[in-house]
């Protein structure tokens, strides 16, 4: 059962305008509503009531661009007054309580002045990462409704320009919503072309706004609609509440990663995910922290030092980031060499979370930097974490590929496929027992059904987390695969399904699949196998560039897309299944069996030579 008097006593520490008189509406499951009666502001919490306590001229900012070789402090008072001239922009366009605003920002401290503009006046901000694909953004679009559209002129990344206005432009023509209004950031390195009638620069419209006070929603108000990654059909946009979110991210801040008001905590992520929302964001300001905007890379900018020297510069107490950045400085620096041009010792813990860390990487880790290294587990729908070692309460041993133990409010199971509890240690569905604690999703936008039939109905009264893992002896999680087919490309989820609609699009494939390969750097890297069409002449490698072009203009770079081979046949059971899993395990040189079912199992013959052509398993000679 979960601990309402745990999160009736941490309600207590935000600002409500009428306080919640009940903790938990437990009448609709599995829609539960958490201080359904109470009224409070998500901004208010983060900006107003940090200055009422004294912290204005305190830093909530700092912007650390290499990118753009420029760097930026703002105060907690300076943002205010920001985020609240920016409110009334979208104020003076017609935004009001229950609007949607999406935003499609890089990191620039921009980005999160809409955000929290948009919860100041009770509109509902949808990120959208920046630079995502044009159709995908246009889904996003015709599914939010939103009435004005906020975004930059360009993305910088360390060897170009990434254009986002002609992008945009695209994405609203195949829209069936058109916004009405659009407020671009003109960025000095590529000005964008403003649309008359549509397009207004962001300065302008900041400067002539009146600012706008905060306006009192109720607790399970949406405060915002995040998308999760890979969606190319019916968009699966998770809705987070506002009351609740404040009350879950705040208590994480002591809590889990052991931090006080005043100091420096870093999530080195991006705004268009979930952790940016809930540790860039709104977390370390609920909290009174100083945040760190990064728009750089953990490598390239200009080496594999360059989260060294922001932990230095600006005195970072508490560092989170993907397992997949500590590989890729690992790989440029695998004795750890550039360490030692700058001091750390301001670091006191480093967290990680997107997908699985590999124990060589988090040993490497804390060899290196000789501080705890957490691994912890959570989702977009839960935002915030499911298991972690918490600092703030206790710090349990560290064991390499466990998560430590599940955070007060999860109940976390191990079930088999019959909804079985598994008790001896063995890998099943991992499981959240329902109600889920305050500041996880409460619905998908426009999906009530979806929600419920997604998450609650294959394990009643749980939250099926979609991951595989068993719960050892000692209480402590270990989180092994997903249980469907998605691929996890540095942190970022991509469904095979979803990859596999933009390969059987070209006109030349018959059929296809698409599987994960391990790769030291990103955790996996998606593979594409086609079969043709009979009759088709043309060369192999012009179709298959064709197919990854493809990939990169729907799905977008974030896929990693770049590897394909033509085949003959797909291995397939008697009923017509591809054999994606059996495929998976051959290139990862992990041990598989014969598949009962299998049609011909001469094919896996065949599928073998192809991947190791392609370089599959490692250590095999090929391409890879």
């Amino acid at each position: 059962m979960i601990d309402t008097q745990l999160w009736q006593q941490a309600a207590e520490d935000i600002f409500w305008y009428q306080a919640p008189s009940r903790v938990l509406d437990d009448s609709n499951p599995p829609f539960y509503r958490w201080y359904p009666d109470g009224v409070t502001n998500a901004c208010f919490n983060a900006l107003d009531l940090q200055i009422e306590q004294g912290r204005g001229e305190q830093v909530a900012i700092i912007y650390d661009s290499p990118v753009t070789a420029s760097k930026q402090q703002i105060t907690y008072a300076e943002l205010l007054d920001r985020v609240a001239r920016f409110a009334g922009a979208l104020a003076a366009r017609g935004v009001s309580s229950g609007d949607r605003v999406l935003v499609y920002m890089p990191m620039v401290p921009e980005a999160v002045i809409a955000m929290l503009a948009c919860a100041r006046i009770g509109a509902i901000h949808s990120v959208v990462f920046g630079g995502f694909a044009s159709n995908e953004l246009a889904v996003r679009i015709d599914d939010a409704s939103p009435k004005v559209i906020v975004a930059a002129s360009c993305g910088i990344e360390p060897s170009r320009l990434v254009p986002y206005k002609p992008l945009l432009d695209e994405a609203i023509e195949l829209a069936d919503h058109k916004p009405e209004a659009c407020i671009i950031m003109q960025r000095p390195e590529l000005a964008a072309l403003l649309l008359p009638g549509r397009d207004v620069d962001w300065y302008e419209a900041e400067a002539e706004a009146e600012p706008a006070e905060c306006v009192p929603v109720a607790a399970n108000h949406p405060l915002y609609i995040l998308y999760t990654s890979g969606t190319t059909g019916q968009p699966k946009g998770v809705v987070r509440d506002t009351g609740g979110s404040i009350v879950a991210l705040k208590w994480s801040m002591p809590n889990i990663y052991n931090v006080a008001p005043g100091d420096v905590y870093w999530a080195a992520s991006d705004v268009g995910w979930v952790v940016g929302h809930s540790y860039i964001v709104y977390a370390p300001l609920f909290n009174g922290n100083t945040t760190v905007i990064y728009e750089g890379k953990p490598v390239g900018t200009p080496d594999a030092g360059a989260f060294w020297r922001v932990v230095e510069e600006h005195q970072v107490k508490v560092m989170f980031t993907a397992p997949t950045a500590f590989r890729a400085i690992k790989k440029e620096d695998p004795q750890g060499d550039l360490l030692a041009s700058y001091d750390i010792s301001s670091l006191q813990s480093l967290f990680l979370a997107g997908e699985r860390c590999d124990p060589n990487t988090l040993n490497w880790a804390m060899d290196k930097l000789g501080v705890p290294v957490i691994d912890h587990w959570w989702q977009t729908e839960t935002g915030w974490p499911i298991c972690s070692n918490c600092l703030g309460i206790e710090l349990l041993p560290i064991l390499p590929g466990s998560l430590a133990r599940p955070v007060p409010g999860y109940n976390v199971q191990v079930l088999d496929s019959a909804g079985q509890q598994i008790t001896d240690g063995s890998i099943g569905s991992l499981v959240v027992e329902s109600p889920l604690p305050p500041g996880t999703f409460i619905t998908l936008w426009n999906a009530d059904d979806r929600f419920e039939q997604a998450y609650f109905s294959k394990f009643p009264g749980y939250y099926e987390t979609g991951d595989a893992g068993f719960i050892d002896a000692d209480g402590h999680v270990y989180v092994m695969s997903r249980t469907d087919d998605v691929i996890n490309v540095a942190g970022h989820r991509l469904s095979t399904g979803a990859l596999e609609e933009v390969l059987s699009a070209h006109p030349d494939v018959a059929e296809c699949a698409v599987i994960g390969v391990a790769d030291a750097i990103k955790g996996q890297l998606p593979l594409g196998l086609v079969v043709l069409n009979a009759g088709v002449v043309r060369d192999d490698t012009e179709i298959v560039a064709e197919i990854v072009a493809s990939v990169r203009q729907q799905i977008g770079p974030v896929a990693a897309f770049r590897q394909c081979a033509v085949v003959e046949r797909l291995p397939k059971t008697r009923s017509g299944k591809i054999l994606r899993g059996t495929m998976h395990s051959m290139a990862d040189g992990e041990p598989w069996k014969l598949p009962a079912t299998i049609d011909d199992p001469l094919i896996l013959d065949e599928i073998s030579v192809t991947l190791q052509a392609l370089g599959y398993p490692p250590g095999t000679d090929g391409l890879s």
